[in-house]
């Protein structure tokens, strides 16, 4: 009875807002803020692309001026100085990282807390790194899928000064629904994880991407981390915005930025 229907992997940082809406049983409570659990420290460079959130989320540099992140992790849109945006690094308190303010983010129109988990986060000034293409068809929404961010590495555990990594496999739509139900909504989402458990997302790590190698060997995002039930739970995969269904949208909404 006192299932999770649907827990957010949430913005970690203390007061953080969020205003999706979930759907709880009476007595359940949020898994406390957590990274990339059963993964391993990332290489400094490796995914020059990721960007930490100051209010507890990851996200990815969609052109060096916007970062793409879940919608789950801002308050709304319009003008916004509150973000500061970290890159450059895999250790947050090196003297390296290169550190930007936001000044508008963009949440995903029609957003009530359930699909739709995507938002825009520009910056005050460019910052000189690649930047991560994002999928723009289904063609590489399967197969064996990299994540990284400064999550906790269990549930309950604290966010990570390193950036972190892991792989997990596809998930098909059918078997997400065996165990999320109704909550899943496939034509917006997309899972993946291990049925045994032991490797996923968790709180601290939405907004990051999950992505893969294109067909000429390029990093292509593919999702990006929005909810799950717990942390590596056996049989609870963890759910993605599906990137490609909402590419046409997300570059539209960054050209207005």
């Amino acid at each position: 009875m006192n299932k999770l229907l649907r827990t957010l992997k949430r913005c970690a940082a203390a007061g953080a807002v969020v205003l999706a809406a979930v759907s709880l049983q009476p007595g359940s409570a949020f898994a406390a803020p957590t990274p990339v659990v059963g993964g391993t420290q990332a290489a400094q460079g490796e995914f020059p692309w990721m960007v930490r959130l100051s209010m507890g989320c990851g996200g990815s540099l969609l052109t060096q001026q916007i970062v793409l992140t879940a919608a789950h992790c801002v308050s709304g849109s319009g003008n916004n100085t509150s973000i500061t945006a970290t890159a450059g690094v895999v250790d947050l308190q090196s003297s390296s990282a290169i550190k930007v303010r936001s000044t508008k983010v963009l949440q995903a129109p029609g957003y009530n807390g359930k699909g739709k988990d995507w938002a825009l986060i520009k910056l005050a000034q460019p910052i000189n790194l690649p930047t991560l293409n994002i999928a723009t068809t289904t063609a590489y929404n399967s197969g064996t899928f990299t994540i990284a961010g400064w999550g906790a590495t269990r549930e309950g555990g604290s966010q990570q000064r390193y950036l972190r990594k892991a792989t997990v496999p596809f998930v098909s739509d059918a078997s997400c629904q065996q165990s999320y139900g109704s909550g899943l909504v496939p034509g917006e989402e997309i899972c993946a994880g291990y049925p045994q458990g032991g490797v996923d997302t968790c709180q601290g790590d939405s907004g990051g991407p999950i992505f893969r190698r294109d067909n000429a060997g390029a990093w292509i995002q593919v999702g990006i981390v929005s909810w799950g039930q717990g942390c590596a739970r056996p049989d609870y995969p963890g759910v993605y915005t599906e990137v490609s269904t909402f590419a046409s949208a997300i570059k539209s909404a960054a050209a207005t930025l």
